[in-house]
């Protein structure tokens, strides 16, 4: 299982992400992430650097590790805008992109205030879940379609989810999934998903798994209760979150633990 750093960019500089990423890749991290919002005041914060292009900066700053968003909101970028800033992201990493994608903000969520800000509804669920679905096939649809840049390898489509329906649409038409490492119902959401990935003609056990925690180094111990709770259910990847301002020292520490 690899172990990765997600960066919250609440109220972060450039500066700041870009020094506590590197020190994560000298600590041994086997990637970067980053969250997908617009307002800062989502978090009480006073701005949000935009994600996909602190995505971009990161994929020229540090060398070798994978990228991805948690997750992209379908309601902030048109499929075919998405379809082009992917596959060009893909060709500056040299390959390094996950494609992580979610629904976006439900009705009553303290995020539905964001995208109202920018012009975008909140919906009901069944028509969330029916818009990621619709913007994987328009964004694959792109891909090979001739006058599209064609990214090489495709990114794999990490979908963000919270219960059973989202866990069989991300096994039907996604590569992987990416949830909370402290989800209550983590086992079943992960057998949802490799049996909608195995119904729907691919191989059941190829199926992405990540989830995500807050930063706790409990979680990097290889015999700990944690680690050993992911690994029963084939977890791929740990993405651990730190809000800023980021512990550079406790990052490079983290290291030696993911190295033993």
């Amino acid at each position: 299982m690899r172990v990765a750093l997600l960066l919250d960019p609440f109220g972060a500089r450039w500066a700041e992400v870009r020094d506590a990423a590197t020190v994560a890749i000298d600590a041994g991290f086997a990637g970067i992430w980053t969250y997908d919002h617009l307002d800062g005041r989502v978090y009480d914060a006073p701005f949000v650097l935009e994600c996909w292009t602190v995505l971009s900066a990161l994929a020229v700053a540090v060398p070798d590790v994978m990228l991805g968003p948690l997750v992209l909101n379908v309601k902030n970028r048109p499929a075919g805008v998405l379809a082009a800033m992917a596959a060009t992201l893909q060709e500056v990493s040299g390959g390094r992109l996950m494609l992580g994608l979610g629904a976006g903000a439900g009705r009553g969520t303290p995020y539905a205030r964001e995208q109202e800000a920018v012009g975008r509804t909140a919906d009901p669920d069944p028509l969330r879940r029916a818009h990621v679905e619709t913007c994987i096939s328009e964004v694959r649809r792109l891909w090979r379609t001739p006058g599209f840049l064609a990214p090489d390898p495709e990114p794999p489509f990490v979908i963000g989810v919270l219960g059973p329906k989202m866990a069989e649409l991300a096994g039907r038409v996604g590569d992987g999934f990416n949830t909370s490492a402290t989800h209550p119902r983590l086992r079943e959401l992960v057998e949802l998903a490799r049996d909608a990935h195995a119904r729907s003609g691919r191989d059941r056990e190829r199926f992405l798994v990540t989830v995500h925690t807050a930063f706790d180094e409990r979680w990097l111990a290889a015999d700990s209760s944690a680690r050993t709770s992911l690994a029963m259910i084939g977890a791929d990847r740990l993405i651990l979150d730190m809000s800023p301002p980021y512990d550079r020292h406790r990052i490079a520490e983290a290291g030696r633990l993911i190295e033993g």
